[in-house]
């Protein structure tokens, strides 16, 4: 079976729902993604990916009220799954084996 290497995107949006936790809403995760890169997320594609990835069976939902929140209405709350582990750190080992060697060249 070939092995399934994540794009830039699906890596933040993977990581940014494991430091989320308990709080891996999609709004706050949007919002921790935005804050810890500094980079605008469009809603649309935020959560094109986030369907892209359940169906690929990387991550996965429940539908529920936030703990001390203002909202009323059920929300989406992500986890990641044991094969999206799994893809992030496929693609870390490949991406780290490629870094190896070039901080001479990549250092400031």
């Amino acid at each position: 079976m070939p092995r399934a290497y994540l794009g830039e995107f699906e890596q933040m949006v993977l990581l940014s729902i494991l430091r989320m936790g308990e709080a891996a809403y999609g709004l706050e995760v949007r919002q921790e993604l935005e804050h810890t890169t500094d980079r605008k997320v469009s809603r649309g594609g935020f959560y094109t990916t986030l369907d892209r990835m359940e169906a690929k069976g990387y991550l996965t939902w429940v539908a529920e009220v936030p703990v001390n929140s203002r909202r009323e209405a059920r929300q989406r709350r992500f986890s990641v799954t044991p094969e999206g582990l799994l893809a992030l750190k496929t693609s870390r080992r490949a991406l780290t084996m490629l870094w190896d060697g070039l901080e001479p060249v990549l250092e400031d």
